[in-house]
């Protein structure tokens, strides 16, 4: 059974730093595309930021970008996301996901597995 533990989320001020870990298990995670989402309370799942097995990342936008990082460690079992400078707006529950194949990283449907979420609150 796959499996995705995320962990790393917490009540934060304006202007911190989290690390947000998502622990993959069940199956051989080398050669699967991972991902970042977040949802807001009332929104939906918005995609945050995706890397490839080989390594190619994509963030949702600019702005994500030169705040966070995604990463992946070389047994591949590990997805981390580092957010640095986090804004009251980052606050959302945190979902860590993977897929065999993707087309658009940003569509949430496209995604297999999913793990139960981390919660990161950013207060002003």
């Amino acid at each position: 059974q796959v499996q995705l533990v995320e962990s790393g989320g917490r009540l934060v001020q304006a202007g911190a730093s989290l690390r947000l870990s998502c622990a993959a298990s069940g199956r051989t995670f080398g050669n699967v595309y991972m991902a970042w989402f977040r949802q807001a309370p009332g929104a939906d799942y918005e995609f945050v930021a995706g890397i490839t097995w080989k390594g190619t990342i994509t963030y949702a936008s600019d702005s994500v970008k030169g705040r966070f990082t995604i990463s992946r460690d070389s047994a591949k079992t590990t997805l981390n996301l580092q957010m640095n400078n986090l804004e009251p707006d980052d606050t959302a529950n945190y979902y860590c996901a993977a897929a065999s194949i993707v087309d658009n990283p940003r569509r949430k449907d496209e995604y297999e597995y999913w793990g139960q979420g981390t919660q990161v609150t950013v207060s002003s």
